[in-house]
């Protein structure tokens, strides 16, 4: 693979894209997970083992909860990153063991900081639309790189699209690079949580609904 994805997603759409027991999403982005480009479940026979990560337990809950299911000591979510794209990501010097990759990940969502370059922006979920144009200006000006967006196309009788993920994309060196596909990279789609409609890159003809609640 060529390059990792910091996908983060944010919790209100989440809920609204499943009927699960979503109680009281946190009101900021949360991560999704750490995602080589290409390869998915490189070994099969390596386990996810929850006492490796105990260290780092109260930052996983905090920014990496399981959005879905509300249980705090649920870890099926990130046994499932593990499984799909840690183990990829294992072959990586610095992330070859599952304190290495959750660390390095948490590490890499702190470094965006993601919430508070929307904040510093002035975007924030409301129930008044952005411009798709406006909040990608606003966050490659402030990184430099251009991420993915992604959202949940309009519903029917809607006019607005949902904002729901973020991936930040990473050199193998751990650099901000684009997301834009160079000419000799596969972009895969990842459609992770299966759920009842999918995100896919946001339009930026659509006005962007940013949700505050689940309604």
């Amino acid at each position: 693979w060529k390059k990792l994805y910091l996908a983060h997603h944010w919790p209100v759409t989440v809920c609204k894209m499943s009927t699960n027991d979503c109680q009281d999403p946190p009101k900021y982005w949360t991560i999704h997970g750490l995602w080589p480009d290409k390869t998915e479940e490189c070994n099969r026979t390596w386990h996810f083992n929850v006492t490796e990560i105990k260290d780092l337990m109260v930052d996983m809950r905090h920014y990496w909860p399981d959005v879905l299911h509300s249980s705090l000591n649920r870890t099926q979510f990130w046994k499932h990153e593990w499984e799909k794209h840690g183990t990829c990501a294992a072959m990586l010097q610095i992330l070859n063991s599952q304190k290495k990759y959750f660390g390095k990940a948490l590490e890499l969502y702190k470094h965006v900081d993601l919430n508070s370059c929307l904040l510093k922006a002035g975007i924030k979920p409301s129930s008044s639309y952005y411009q798709m144009t406006a909040i990608k200006e606003a966050l490659t000006r402030f990184y430099g790189v251009t991420p993915k967006i992604q959202c949940l196309p309009p519903e029917e009788g809607e006019k607005a699209q949902t904002i729901g993920q973020i991936e930040f994309c990473f050199t193998k060196e751990l650099q901000l690079r684009n997301c834009t596909a160079l000419k000799d990279e596969s972009d895969p789609t990842q459609a992770d949580l299966k759920l009842g409609t999918e995100l896919s890159v946001c339009s930026d003809i659509f006005p962007t609904y940013y949700p505050s609640q689940v309604q």
